[in-house]
This record gives structure tokens, sequence and C-alpha cells, in this order.
């Protein structure tokens, strides 16, 4: 028994000199890591480097775009380990994944993965796992097409989904439960990459009343490809990333602020930086009304034939009308 007490407390000293907090004053280097680019995660990125900016922490940054592909993620996290990074941000669940599985002993952050334990980057959203936490982009979906289906009376929901991606298959069980709640038929078309989505928009448009978006990262990489199938159908789509809706032809959208998540993910890069364990932090979801927000596109309602009402529209804190972004 006092061997295996031992051997456990030599692990615990040797995790603890693994995640030591950086010498006062020294440079660390970051590591910060996409699965592919588009706007939404541009802002996490910037939110995460303005949140250590602004804790007065000198660092050194290693941005690096795996561009939809797993092995290029598999890749990115081996260059982190034989740079001995302070720490590795993980943005989006495949490089999550791809940098938990590789660096064991540097503190790993990840940022907007829907389904964490799912993706098995920890045991429970209670708290970190060994040397990874992070923060989870996990939306009300349930509510989303809820909302859809009394706004635009819509009868078939419409869902185009990443099939080799561990998020988009938990948020594809989400759809079909609030499908199930709300009482609608639900056709799905699913995707490997973001050039198969015009593909699928075309596939889909002609079966489907509306389209729901969750925050698919491989579809919104192509966002400009639904837009335009949708539009020219006159068909209503709903996001669960406003980033996307902000330029226009998305109908409704409802989320949270992927810059404000950044900022929330740089914060507990801040935290391990300056001591604290990876496996002590829990999991951070964005819950305050404050971190969200609610767009609704008037040009494209009345491309649909949809009509607003006034109510819903006072809800919303961003309008975009007559080819203008308005935020309340």
């Amino acid at each position: 028994m006092k061997k295996i007490i031992f051997t456990l407390t030599a692990a615990a000293l040797l995790l603890g000199s693994a995640f030591a907090k950086p010498a006062k004053g020294k440079k660390v280097k970051i590591g910060i890591a996409k699965i592919v680019q588009h706007v939404a995660l541009d802002d996490v990125e910037r939110g995460v480097m303005d949140a250590i900016k602004d804790a007065g922490i000198d660092a050194e940054y290693d941005l690096q775009n795996a561009n939809g592909d797993v092995g290029t993620a598999a890749q990115i996290a081996a260059q982190y380990k034989a740079e001995k990074v302070n720490v590795a941000v993980g943005i989006a669940t495949p490089i999550a994944v791809s940098l938990a599985t590789t660096l064991k002993n540097i503190p790993v952050v990840f940022g907007t993965v829907t389904d964490p334990v799912g993706a098995g980057l920890v045991s429970t959203t209670a708290h970190g796992e060994r040397n990874v936490t992070g923060m989870s982009d996990a939306i009300p979906t349930e509510q989303h097409i809820k909302l859809f289906k009394e706004v635009a009376g819509i009868k078939t929901l419409g869902y185009i989904y990443t099939s080799n991606e561990d998020n988009s298959a938990s948020a594809l069980a989400l759809v079909e439960k609030g499908c199930k709640e709300a009482g609608i038929k639900l056709v799905t078309q699913s995707i490997t990459k973001s050039d198969e989505v015009k593909a699928a928009c075309e596939a889909i448009v002609g079966r489907c009343d509306g389209l729901y978006l969750s925050t698919d990262n491989t579809v919104f990489s192509a966002i400009a490809s639904v837009v335009s199938v949708f539009g020219k159908a006159k068909k209503p789509v709903f996001s669960g990333d406003v980033t996307a809706a902000r330029q226009g032809g998305i109908f409704m959208a409802s989320g949270f602020n992927y810059y404000k998540a950044g900022r929330a993910t740089g914060e507990m890069v801040v935290k391990i930086l300056n001591g604290a364990k990876p496996a002590s932090l829990p999991v951070r979801f964005m819950t305050d009304p404050s971190d969200s927000d609610f767009l609704i596109d008037l040009d494209t309602a009345a491309n649909c034939g949809i009509n607003v009402d006034e109510k819903l529209i006072k809800q919303a804190n961003l309008i975009f009308q007559n080819g203008k972004l308005t935020e309340k």
C-alpha cells in the first residue's frame, strides 16, 4: 500500500512540474489552432489573444489553421509538442481532440466544443481532465427549432451536418429531439468537407420548408453557398451562429457572441499561466444573457414571404434591413 501511495504522489508531483507557472516577466509561447477559417472562429482566436494581452501577459503566438483536415490537425499538435508551447488552444472539436491526444504534459484549452464529454476531452463538465479543460459552445437547439416553427410556419426542417465530426453527431441528436418535440419532420444531408456544402444545399432545398444550422464549422466555412441556394429558393435559414448572419441572407440567428467566447477561453488560459491546474477548472459555458445575440433579417423575411411579429422584432438586438445591419 505504501508503494502505491508513493507512486501516486510522484505522479502528482510530475504533473505539477509539467504545468508549472512560467517565470515572472518571461515571454510565454502559446499555440492557437483552429480547424477551419471563418469569421466566428477568427473572432474566438482574436478574443483569446485580447484576454491574454489585457491580463498583462507577454505572449508569442503560433497561429495555425488545419483547413478542415484531421491529418493536418495532428501535424499541428506534433509541432506544438516539439516547440514546447506553454499552453495549446484548440478551437473546435477535431483540432482540440488532436491536441489533447498528442500533448500529455502541456495544458490544452479547447474553445467552442459543443460536446466535450462526447468528444472524450473530459469525463465531466464539472472539472477539467488531467491537462485539458475549456469552453463549450452548446446552444439551445430545441428552443431554436420551436421558435423557427412558430415564426416561419415550417412543417419540414432541413439540416446539413458533417458526418465525420463528433461535434456534428452530437448536434444531430439534439436536432432530432427538437423536431420530435415540435412535431415537425426532419430531412438531413451529410457532408465530409466544405466543398460539398453547395451540392448538399441543392439536394435538400426542395425537400424542406427551411434549413437549420447548428455550430458546424465545415458548413459555416461555406456559408455563402447556403445563403445563395436558399435565397434563390425563397426558403428561410435559422442559424445557431449569429456571426454568419451579420452579412445578410439568414432569416434568423440566435447564439452567443464568439468574440466574448474567445475572451472566456483566453481567461482560462490566463488562469493556467498564473498557476491553476487545468483539471481544477470546470468547463465554461456561455449562459449569461449578455453573452448572446438575437438577429432578425427583415430583408430575407420579405424575400421568403414571412411576416415577423413586431414584439419579436423588439426582442432582437440585431436587425438587418435594407441591406444594413443595425445594432440596438
